[in-house]
């Protein structure tokens, strides 16, 4: 007979998300793609794509769905690129996020906001706006990662 009882604990535990950055290029320069928050916290504020890991599913299964969810874009592969993880990072509480990366010819992929973002653009490396969290420090991991600063 299956044990259907769950695990409890004495200690809090933390959630874990996962951010897709994706780098989008064409013949003028290099962009990230961005969505503005539907939802508190950061509401209307721009961030990655990217969200709460669920049960069934790897780190890189959550980015990649994460980003389909908020911006239609479907990508074969995501690269690893570190563990965001102060403590304050988050307001709703303790997350630790896995920082994904692709990137892509955006001539040639459609975006559309969706799920809780309320808008998708793509913004010029050179003019991102103020970042939602801790992206204003993921992104320059993610931009040394691609040696592009």
């Amino acid at each position: 007979m299956e044990n259907k009882e769950k695990y409890c604990y004495d200690y809090p535990r933390p959630a874990f998300s996962c951010d897709c950055v994706v780098i989008g290029r064409d013949s003028h320069e290099e962009s990230v793609l961005l969505i503005k928050r539907g939802r508190e916290p950061y509401k209307d504020c721009w961030a990655f794509p990217g969200g709460f890991l669920e049960m069934i599913e790897t780190l890189e299964d959550c980015a990649k769905r994460e980003l389909e969810e908020e911006t239609g874009l479907i990508v074969e592969n995501v690269s690893f690129v570190c563990i965001a993880d102060k403590p304050e990072r988050d307001p709703r509480g303790r997350v630790i996020s896995g920082i994904f990366t692709t990137e892509i010819d955006r001539t040639k992929f459609s975006i559309k906001a969706n799920d809780d973002a309320s808008e998708a653009h793509w913004f010029p490396i050179s003019k991102l706006p103020e970042l939602a969290f801790d992206h204003s420090e993921i992104i320059l991991k993610v931009l040394k990662y691609w040696n592009l600063i």
